[in-house]
């Protein structure tokens, strides 16, 4: 009976240390795999595993309140961090999807059946993607030594998500009556981008330089200030060399950022929830995008309540910090609305 008890305990004993060779990070003796050794000491496959977990079900007569949101991510800030890590970029990950196929991209421009361009009735492209952020090829000429072009190729040009900053998301907080629970659900999540405009760059000062090597500058939208034809006359009389107006292209119009396409939140979460998320303080987070979003882990301010007039925050107030009060008023509002519905 020893001798059976003995030559079990030396077959699992073996079948042990065969099973860890596997892993070239616990090998006792030089190994040559045919595959790629894992980096570490641990193979990370929780995430790459991970299934959706669906969102409870609501009828539409529990729904006792319901207040659609639209607030923006800044990645610049510290708790966003996460979001424009070279290791796990967002932007990356939809990107990534989209051009594989795997997410629908939805057009931001609005139309007669989509007035505010974020509902979701037209499909954007795979290929018109790319074009929102500048184009996916560059035009590259070869010269002589003459400097001139002797040939010209396209080549294709690598995304670098490094210029988006900024992020927006539609969401609706629901008050379910049933399960007595008030919840915001998102809907949709879109990147922002700066749109280029031609000449927008060109300012509309003016500058009159003397002869004397003075210059004088005027407002020409000033109903008050002295036309360089005017001046031009006086100057004449006094015999004084004119003055010859330049124009000043110091002036840029700032252009607000615009979703360069929509994704559906619910079927982007099926590619969010395999995509791990850096943390700064532990690399054994175990949270992905998903669990980001669902638990709320971003900072973020309300640019826009569901509203009879469709109007936006920054429609109503022109001062940047008199529009952070107001995102603030909305956030409180919402949850009073929760803590007002109980009583003890």
């Amino acid at each position: 009976m020893k001798k059976i008890i003995f030559s079990l305990v030396a077959v699992s004993c073996s079948l042990a240390s065969f099973a860890q060779q596997e892993n070239l990070s616990n090998s006792t003796k030089p190994i040559h795999a045919e595959e790629p050794p894992v980096d570490g000491y641990v193979a990370k496959s929780d995430i790459e595993n991970r299934k959706v977990i669906p969102y409870a079900a609501i009828r539409q007569t529990d729904i006792a309140y319901s207040k659609r949101v639209w607030r923006e991510i800044d990645l610049r800030e510290k708790m966003n961090k996460a979001f424009a890590s070279p290791k796990s970029r967002l932007i990356d990950i939809i990107i990534a999807a989209v051009m594989n196929g795997e997410l629908t991209a939805y057009d931001p421009t609005p139309t007669e059946n989509d007035p505010n361009g974020d509902s979701f009735k037209n499909i954007l492209p795979a290929d018109q993607v790319m074009a929102r952020f500048g184009g996916d090829s560059v035009l590259v000429e070869e010269f002589n030594e003459n400097n001139e072009v002797i040939s010209s190729r396209y080549e294709s040009r690598s995304f670098s998500g490094e210029n988006v900053i900024k992020f927006r998301i539609k969401e609706d907080w629901i008050f379910d009556k049933q399960r007595s629970i008030f919840e915001p659900r998102i809907v949709g999540i879109a990147p922002l981008i700066v749109p280029q405009i031609p000449g927008a760059d060109m300012g509309s000062s003016v500058t009159a330089s003397s002869g004397e090597g003075q210059s004088a500058n005027f407002d020409p939208f000033d109903p008050f200030a002295v036309q360089p034809e005017q001046r031009s006359q006086e100057v004449a009389q006094q015999d004084v060399p004119v003055a010859t107006p330049t124009f000043d292209t110091g002036f840029v119009p700032s252009v607000d950022p615009t979703p360069a396409f929509w994704i559906y939140f619910p079927e982007a979460r099926h590619i969010l929830v395999n995509k791990e998320v850096v943390n700064r303080n532990n690399d054994a987070t175990g949270l992905s995008y998903d669990d980001v979003f669902i638990k709320r882990m971003f900072a973020s301010y309300i640019v826009k309540e569901s509203n009879p007039e469709d109007l936006r925050i920054k429609d109503l107030l022109s001062d940047g910090v008199e529009r952070l009060y107001e995102s603030e008023r909305i956030k409180k509002a919402l949850m009073d609305y929760e803590q007002d519905l109980w009583s003890y």
